[in-house]
């Protein structure tokens, strides 16, 4: 695998940082990109329709939905500078990577007409309906149900973990239709309006991080048949590609990076020797960890490209890497700057909250671990 940019990626990357830096609103964090504030929703709005506009939102998209077939290393440049600049396309990033890809190679043409514009116009949000109280890292083990009732689904049960769902127009729901079947071949996808009546969304509180999780209730909730994706009972397939996108899609190395980049500034400015060998070790730790993060990034890129319908299992390779590097960067970030790294709305102190829970976040650590087993060694399936 070649590693080295062409002129005209390099070119694209400082277009890009260009318009981010110009749409952007001012002093954008991290913080900001879980949306606490209706004014952070409406940002996030304002800036995917300005790249949108500026032809940095959906390029990597086919012509006829709107963008101009650029290659997955584009797509993953768009990845790390929007990254870097503390993600301000909120969890839109979601609808340009996996959602819109999984409505055009299983949606209707009706379907398709409905809400792929939207999301290259930056002028809508979903949300993610996987996890459950019982099934997260075991997603296919879900119990909300979806009963068939003439041309509509009346589902009810629950979600948990769901990031953004206090801002979703829409959620890319997972449910069970067939309950009698293997666990993986009775689910479907249902794309559902988040006002329809019978949905209640409440904030999952925790000291890490605001309003960015929820869990969603569904109560006798109905759904017409025309928004199911794909067939009936066969959505472990479209799930399945989903989340190797979205481990694939998701350049947090380019903002671990960001973080002990300012971390080396703060440290400087607090008087730090950085150049001191323990401090330096440290750091030099955290910066191979990125490193690391970034070539299996790009390895699973690479695979995306050659094998783009294949089980990828250098996506488990990857996110299993990206959770320990967020964890020493965490790490590094309280090594270096002591309880300075603890000071809140700082880098740092998101970077802690990060560390914390990357193990968990989008399949747990020792899942991606067991994947790795059975995809890439043929071992047999962890218990």
């Amino acid at each position: 695998m070649k590693l080295d940019w062409t002129d005209e990626e390099t070119e694209f990357r400082a277009a890009l940082r260009a318009s981010i830096q110009t749409n952007a609103r001012p002093g954008w964090t991290l913080d900001d990109r879980d949306m606490p504030e209706p004014a952070d929703v409406e940002a996030v709005k304002r800036f995917c329709a300005a790249l949108g506009e500026d032809g940095f939102l959906t390029p990597h998209w086919p012509r006829a939905y709107g963008g101009r077939e650029a290659s997955p290393w584009e797509q993953l440049i768009i990845s790390e500078e929007t990254w870097r600049a503390g993600e301000p396309r909120g969890g839109q990033y979601m609808n340009t990577n996996w959602i819109g890809p999984a409505l055009m190679a299983h949606g209707t043409s009706d379907q398709q007409a409905q809400y792929l514009t939207p999301i290259t116009k930056g002028e809508v949000n979903w949300c993610q309906g996987f996890s459950e109280p019982d099934a997260g890292s075991d997603l296919a083990a879900l119990r909300c149900r979806a009963v068939r009732d003439g041309d509509t689904y009346v589902v009810n049960g629950q979600k948990v973990w769901t990031s953004y769902a206090h801002a979703a127009e829409y959620c890319f729901l997972l449910v069970r239709t067939d309950p009698d079947s293997p666990k993986r071949e009775g689910n479907t996808i249902l794309l559902v309006p988040m006002a329809t009546p019978g949905i209640e969304v409440r904030e999952i509180p925790n000291p890490y991080a605001h309003h960015l999780i929820h869990e969603i209730l569904f109560t006798d909730v109905i759904v017409p048949v025309s928004c199911r994706l794909g067939d009936e009972n066969r959505g472990w397939d479209i799930v399945r590609n989903a989340l190797a996108n979205e481990r694939v899609g998701i350049a947090r190395h380019a903002h671990s990076e960001h973080v002990l980049d300012r971390t080396v500034s703060d440290a400087t400015n607090h008087g730090v020797d950085v150049d001191d060998p323990s401090v330096a070790d440290t750091l030099g730790m955290a910066y191979a960890w990125c490193e690391a993060a970034r070539a299996m990034n790009y390895v699973a890129v690479a695979e995306r490209i050659s094998d783009p319908h294949g089980s990828r299992p250098m996506a488990a390779v990857s996110r299993s890497i990206t959770g320990p590097m967020e964890r020493e960067v965490a790490w590094a970030c309280q090594e270096v700057l002591g309880d300075q790294a603890l000071a809140g709305g700082t880098e740092a102190d998101r970077q802690v909250v990060t560390g914390t829970t990357a193990m968990i976040a989008a399949g747990a650590y020792e899942v991606q671990l067991d994947l790795i087993g059975r995809l890439c060694l043929d071992l047999p399936r962890g218990k």
